[in-house]
């Protein structure tokens, strides 16, 4: 009876996971608008009535879509330890692999551009979103407040503006990347031209902070 139970539990959650899956390229390539349930149903392994059962309708899944496309870059954030290196290799290293996971994850870009164009109408109701949000702050503030102490860094930089300022940068090369690669004929996506814009931006930042 409870094999019966663990295996329908792990089979819903399986299905939970494809419906997520799928939705998740749906919204970013659409929008909330130009998505369509039919079309998301049709590409699972689950039925539109399943889609409402799990999630209440197009909104609760798109509402759910973005809480785990915020989730999973936050763990990112909190699973990478940096007691270790210098307070200008722990900001290196941030840099780095904010910038590798837009690159890696080009729907997390298009979900928060489309979020945008929606003035933010979902994003609020992502349960503790402003309680991960702050744990980067605190992140970025004990690199910072490390950098001053060993004079690698001025003081008085606010820890979210360079948070933003980090996050403009490596956001840019996923958002804009067929625009600029057509109007300046320059490929943005070749490893090549990755890593030269990685250091760009690796170089902007580390310039702004430093003493």
């Amino acid at each position: 009876m409870e094999g019966g139970a663990s295996a329908r539990t792990a089979e819903a959650e399986e299905t939970r996971r494809n419906i997520l899956d799928v939705a998740t390229v749906e919204f970013a390539d659409k929008g909330l608008s130009g998505a369509r349930i039919d079309e998301i149903a049709e590409r699972t392994n689950s039925s539109k009535r399943m889609i409402y059962y799990y999630f209440g309708g197009k909104e609760g899944l798109y509402r759910a879509v973005l809480e785990r496309a915020y989730t999973a870059v936050r763990e990112v954030d909190a699973a990478v330890r940096r007691d270790h290196l210098s307070p200008d290799a722990a900001l290196r290293d941030l840099i780095t692999t904010t910038f590798d996971y837009h690159i890696q994850h080009p729907e997390f870009v298009r979900l928060v551009m489309n979020e945008n164009i929606l003035r933010g109408a979902h994003v609020g109701e992502i349960p503790g979103i402003r309680e991960r949000n702050r744990k980067v702050i605190d992140n970025l503030r004990d690199i910072l407040a490390q950098g001053v102490a060993s004079r690698h860094f001025r003081e008085g930089i606010d820890p979210v503006e360079l948070h933003m300022t980090i996050s403009a940068l490596c956001f840019y090369n996923v958002s804009n990347r067929y625009t600029f690669a057509f109007g300046f004929d320059r490929d943005m996506t070749s490893p090549k031209a990755l890593g030269r814009r990685r250091m760009s931006v690796i170089d902007i930042i580390e310039s702004w902070c430093r003493a």
